[in-house]
């Protein structure tokens, strides 16, 4: 007797490990904090933050997530809480919306785990896909798109400046002459196996591809320009005493993030009046973290990850430091 056939199960989604989540929402929700304030989690992913966050919010707490991703937006959908709120928006987006004085604002910057591990969102090149890389896939220029019409000058640029990569005008000239001779680049294995003849030499245990993917996926979502903008947004968005809380996990961002807390959290002197005490700055540098050892070991991906927390500075607190200068 030939066997009924019996339907594959279903692939389980990618599962997704939050970094750093305790010690994120403890700066956020730390002894001095208001409970009942309103929180913003700008990176919703697959809600780790955003669900603690709400486990240890007040009754009259409320948080808003955000997220570019539509994948992210349905799974916050799930979420059933009066006091929780998800919009489709980039973090980027900040100044441009109808916000509250915010008590907290949490960033965990970068690509997350269900994108990395879904073939079709082409971000890895440890599978193949389709060379898309958009964090929204519903608008925006994808990685192939511009592979396909940048020049050799602009690839080198991105690949260098947003990979670190030192290969990156050989990198290019090959990615020029492949279009030229209309054979495109379409798929992340393609773009992967012709890095891989380019570059000969790489660290230990890192694909030649990785600086690449790296550099097409910051440029094609513009992610350090929303980086800047979310910063330079929290300033006006944080209510005195408010914290902002931001996880990045390689250097171009980490580097962007510590400048930022430094330049307004030192004070300032005068030039013009060099006997004035100095002007007061609006934040408060409070904690830099690093995943601990066990968190690293059952989650090699936080390994490179860096936590920086800032504190608003109340207007009279500052009055009373430049006072004191």
């Amino acid at each position: 007797m030939i066997p009924t056939p019996v339907a594959a199960p279903a692939a389980a989604p990618p599962a997704h490990i939050t970094v750093l989540l305790h010690e994120a929402v403890d700066a956020l929700l730390h002894a001095g904090c208001n409970p009942d304030g309103c929180y913003v989690d700008g990176t919703f992913g697959r809600g780790g933050h955003s669900r603690l966050l709400l486990s240890r919010l007040g009754p009259k707490g409320r948080l808003i997530a955000l997220d570019r991703d539509p994948e992210a937006i349905a799974a916050a959908r799930a979420i059933d809480d009066p006091r929780f709120e998800i919009l489709h928006a980039r973090f980027g987006e900040l100044a441009q919306l109808d916000l509250p004085p915010l008590d907290g604002l949490l960033l965990d910057i970068g690509v997350s785990s269900p994108q990395i591990d879904t073939p079709g969102r082409g971000f890895s090149f440890r599978a193949d896909g389709p060379l898309d890389m958009r964090m929204d896939p519903t608008r925006g220029e994808s990685a192939a798109a511009f592979l396909a019409r940048a020049s050799q000058g602009e690839l080198a640029e991105v690949i260098r400046e947003l990979g670190e990569e030192r290969f990156a005008g050989p990198i290019a000239k090959a990615l020029v002459a492949r279009r030229e001779a209309g054979r495109p680049l379409e798929r992340t294995r393609e773009l992967a196996e012709l890095v891989g003849q380019v570059v000969k030499t790489r660290e230990p245990g890192q694909d030649p591809a990785t600086r690449t993917f790296q550099a097409l996926r910051i440029h094609v979502n513009a992610e350090l320009e929303e980086l800047e903008a979310a910063l330079n947004a929290s300033l006006a968005l944080l209510a005195p005493g408010g914290r902002l809380a931001v996880i990045s996990f390689h250097s171009l961002e980490d580097r962007r993030v510590k400048r930022f807390i430094q330049a307004h959290s030192k004070d300032e002197p005068d030039r013009r009046a060099p006997m004035a005490p100095p002007r007061a700055m609006p934040l408060r540098a409070v904690a830099r973290v690093h995943p601990s050892a066990a968190e690293v070991a059952a989650n090699p991906r936080s390994r490179s990850a860096v936590l920086r927390v800032a504190e608003r500075v109340a207007e009279r607190v500052a009055e009373r430091v430049a006072e004191r200068a």
